[in-house]
């Protein structure tokens, strides 16, 4: 029995010490809990260099966008997370009470058109409707595509692949891009504008995309000449090598900001913080701009040769909350004149 209790109170006092030092370990270093719908090359390209960089421990909690806001809005009383990290502000600003206010240091370094306006919502990168074109099936066409109005050409009569901007965010955004463009650049029911997205529905001839992933999977794949898509995963199948080209639209471009957020009342506020200041330091803002295809937003950032210089673009304005508010009329206009065709 004495050995017994000998080698119980070794064992005790081993677990209390390793336990006393474990938890030590941690409150040294420190964590971070993130709610993020971000891609999984942005997650494991950026997080380790900010682990690596800051000593802190990452706890990723991923999902999209609208299951983490619920999640948030449930857990508001006794949050969990501490950042969210990628969401459109139109996504965020109608919760904008779940989160609290934080601009970092490093914001004074960031594009004029993504700083950090209210205080709270950081833009670290952003995402815009391009279209994505088949290099070898275009000379095969002997035509040129610089525009929107190009894509009315003859020759693209079926070769043009779009997807349901009912279903996809990045569908409606082209539809709304092409609103803007090609009409007086405010008004989403201008008559010009309208008048051109029938004729380039009458050119899809009845193709439409069941997902945003098939759109540009079926230009790189030579199925189609033309996807009307977003830049991210277009500047991926350039930076592989695939035999596409981004065109940015001349008749003008939209560029929508993705933020990231400190959680009220998370556990790891000053953590949190370390996180945001980090998304948006030179180091990330470089991968994004190099290594990856997320447009970074930080001033001065080289970029890869899959990523074009927004400085050379036609770059359009689009309030976001004016085309959330816009969606559901935008789209239903959309189906009704692809239904006739």
């Amino acid at each position: 029995m004495k050995i017994s209790l000998k080698v119980f109170l070794v064992v005790a006092l081993f677990m209390f010490t390793f336990g006393v030092l474990s938890e030590n370990t941690i409150e040294a270093s420190g964590s971070v809990v993130v709610y993020t719908p971000v891609s999984e090359d942005v997650i494991t390209t950026l997080i380790p260099m900010f682990e690596e960089q800051t000593g802190i421990r990452v706890e990723l909690i991923t999902a999209g966008t609208g299951e983490l806001v619920r999640r948030l809005q449930t857990e508001q009383h006794n949050p969990y997370a501490d950042v969210m990290f990628g969401a459109s502000p139109a996504t965020l600003v109608p919760v904008t009470d779940l989160f609290a206010e934080y601009v970092s240091p490093n914001d004074e370094y960031m594009l004029d058109n993504a700083k950090n306006e209210d205080g709270i919502f950081t833009p670290w990168t952003a995402d815009g409707s391009v279209i994505l074109v088949n290099t070898d099936l275009l000379d095969e066409l002997g035509i040129e595509i610089n525009g929107y109005a190009d894509l009315l050409q003859p020759e693209l009569k079926g070769r043009i692949m779009h997807g349901d901007p009912a279903a996809s965010s990045s569908a409606y955004y082209q539809v709304t891009n092409m609103l803007l463009a090609m009409g007086d650049g405010e008004d989403y029911f201008n008559e010009d504008a309208w008048d051109y997205v029938e004729k380039l529905i009458q050119n899809l001839d009845g193709k439409v995309a069941s997902g945003s992933g098939v759109v540009h999977r079926s230009v790189a794949d030579g199925e189609y000449v033309v996807g009307l898509t977003w830049e991210d995963p277009a500047a991926s199948w350039v930076r592989d090598g695939a035999p596409v080209k981004i065109v940015y639209p001349e008749e003008g471009v939209v560029f929508m900001n993705s933020t990231i957020a400190k959680v009220k009342g998370g556990p790891n506020p000053e953590n949190a913080q370390k996180f945001i200041d980090f998304i948006i330091s030179e180091e990330a803002q470089s991968a994004l701009g190099t290594q990856l295809t997320n447009r970074p937003l930080r001033a001065g950032i080289e970029l890869g040769d899959h990523m074009f210089p927004m400085e050379e673009m036609n770059l359009l304005y689009e309030s976001q909350e004016k085309s959330m508010e816009n969606r559901e009329a935008v789209a239903q206009k959309y189906i009704d004149i692809l239904i006739q065709y």
